[in-house]
């Protein structure tokens, strides 16, 4: 008899899944019947946070879902921060967890881990939560959430299986066959009237967010058939390579990136939320598109929240480039003082407003990707993180990602790359070194995963700033006028911590010392701890 967890595994194979995160535990020992004898590889993190955050940088990396088996209770608490992050961030995630026996659901009888209704608190951080009542709804709801995760806006799936639902007899359920969606296209009058608008447009300019990210080619084609200067969100970052002359940058929440915008007559946001956090990072509101907008985003609620459009079209952002290329008419005379000519005095501009902490850390980030271009950059919420988002631009997608978007967790870098680093071997690029840039405080939220990263064999380099406690937070506090409490944390060793976890581990001061460690880090088997004091590395630089 092939029971339903058994199934499950095999279902799963179906639909090319190569990696799952969890953590076994007496209600989640049926889903590993099959693991075993399975073609996928399981990683054992040491917090159900941590199995959410490696299957979210999984996902980033491999454009895979990243899957967790969780166990009823505390297991599902635990991960709904990452399950948030991932929401927040239009992360594709598939969390399978068991749940009580059908019977004993709500009853309130004080059973091991239960909760009083597991499904309805993880529906908040889901597309959609669901309670599997027999064996046979199993190939329906997995091909929903893969329908989802194909076609739709990604986001994570929760399914719960109950105790007795897992050992059920699935034999009839051998024969199921994944479902494969497509992607939807570009309605052609939409795009018609969206051509002629950008036709028209003498000074248009493109917003593209994380959710156009695999349009990358049509999107760069389009901007430079149309001179469109484009802004990336953070998640978008690396759509057009760093040396692009139309390239703005992350910079959306600068006031000189915002006038360029209120100049341009024609604005196409594709695959972008236009939220806080790319286009207001400091609160202070005044973002403001006054030319004509255009949207176009997978999900059609997205294409009026936030700045409602004179045009919308719901659409896989890939084929609507593609269609918007193709439909575009001959274009009028554009002003001489758009396009490379106005993004290269932009940059001038925003050069020469970098305080010393910023140069001080955008100097710290060209000296690693000196050392290491081909690098994927997995950041926490920390100082240096909030720096690259403004001065960094990496050269391709998906190489630059992190957790000060959206949700805005803490601990977050560190398991989300072991799961970049395994789900950049899923690509098959296994050489490409994967860094995990956090902070003193963030670290420590997550700190045990480096045994897990140890554990895993996954060569990921650590590169921890220290400022010995919460510096973006102090500096907040000190700017409202606030005295500063609970910033000051204490400081372990972390160097010894990562040692006697099974890491390399140093410090350094200064950029030749840095640049040393990175090259030794990358010929390593296992994980590396790279320390850099903040107030040591400024004054290394004279700043």
């Amino acid at each position: 008899m092939a029971t339903c967890g058994e199934v499950l595994v095999k279902l799963l194979e179906a639909y090319g899944v190569e990696q799952v995160f969890g953590i076994p535990g007496v209600h989640t020992v049926e889903l590993y019947r099959g693991l075993a004898g399975s073609t996928i590889n399981h990683i054992t993190p040491r917090h159900e946070q941590g199995a959410g955050f490696m299957a979210d940088g999984y996902a980033r990396t491999s454009g895979k879902p990243g899957v967790c088996f969780i166990i009823t209770g505390p297991g599902m608490t635990n991960i709904t921060t990452a399950m948030g992050q991932a929401y927040g961030d239009s992360i594709p995630m598939l969390v399978i967890s068991s749940v009580q026996s059908r019977s004993q659901l709500g009853g309130g009888r004080g059973k091991l881990h239960e909760l009083p209704n597991q499904s309805a608190l993880m529906a908040g951080v889901a597309a959609f939560s669901h309670t599997l009542m027999s064996a046979a709804e199993l190939p329906v709801v997995l091909a929903r959430a893969f329908a989802l995760f194909q076609a739709g806006r990604p986001r994570p799936v929760h399914i719960e299986i109950p105790l007795d639902v897992l050992v059920e007899n699935a034999d009839a359920l051998l024969a199921s066959l994944p479902v494969s969606i497509a992607r939807p296209g570009p309605a052609p009058a939409a795009i018609e009237q969206m051509s002629q608008r950008l036709a028209q447009a003498k000074r248009p300019l493109i917003l593209a967010g994380g959710g156009a990210i695999d349009a990358a080619p049509a999107l760069t084609q389009l901007a430079e058939r149309l001179g469109a200067p484009v802004a990336l969100t953070i998640n978008a970052k690396g759509m057009l390579p760093s040396s692009h002359p139309l390239l703005i940058g992350s910079t959306q929440s600068l006031v000189a990136t915002r006038a360029l915008v209120a100049e341009a007559d024609v604005v196409l946001a594709i695959g972008t939320e236009l939220a806080e956090t790319d286009y207001d990072v400091t609160f202070a509101g005044g973002f403001e598109i006054p030319g004509v907008l255009l949207r176009i985003d997978i999900d059609p609620d997205q294409t009026v929240r936030n700045y409602p459009p004179t045009l919308a079209l719901v659409a896989d952002a890939n084929l609507a480039s593609e269609a918007l290329l193709a439909s575009l008419a001959p274009l009028p005379s554009r002003d001489p003082q758009w396009g490379a000519v106005r993004v290269s005095r932009l940059q001038a501009q925003l050069s020469t407003e970098w305080d010393a902490p910023t140069r001080a850390q955008t100097a710290f980030l060209q000296a690693v990707f000196e050392v290491l271009p081909d690098a994927v950059c997995v950041g926490d919420s920390t100082q240096p993180v909030y720096t690259g988002n403004l001065t960094f631009n990496p050269e391709q997608p998906r190489r630059w990602f992190n957790s000060s978007t959206g949700y805005g967790t803490l601990g977050y870098a560190l398991p989300a790359a072991v799961g970049a680093w395994l789900g950049r071997r899923a690509e098959g690029k296994p050489g490409g070194p994967v860094l995990c840039l956090i902070g003193d405080g963030g670290l420590q939220f997550t700190l045990a995963e480096l045994a897990s990263a140890v554990e895993a064999q996954t060569p990921i380099i650590v590169l921890l700033w220290n400022n010995q406690g919460y510096g973006e937070i102090k500096k907040y506090m000190l700017n409202s006028a606030i005295e500063p409490v609970g910033v000051d944390i204490y400081t372990p060793d972390f160097i010894g911590v990562a040692k006697a976890l099974g890491c390399a581990a140093q410090a350094v001061g200064d950029e030749a010392q840095l640049r040393a460690a990175l090259a030794s880090a990358s010929d390593r088997q296992g994980p590396s701890v790279i320390e850099i004091d903040e107030l040591r590395w400024q004054q290394s630089l004279g700043l």
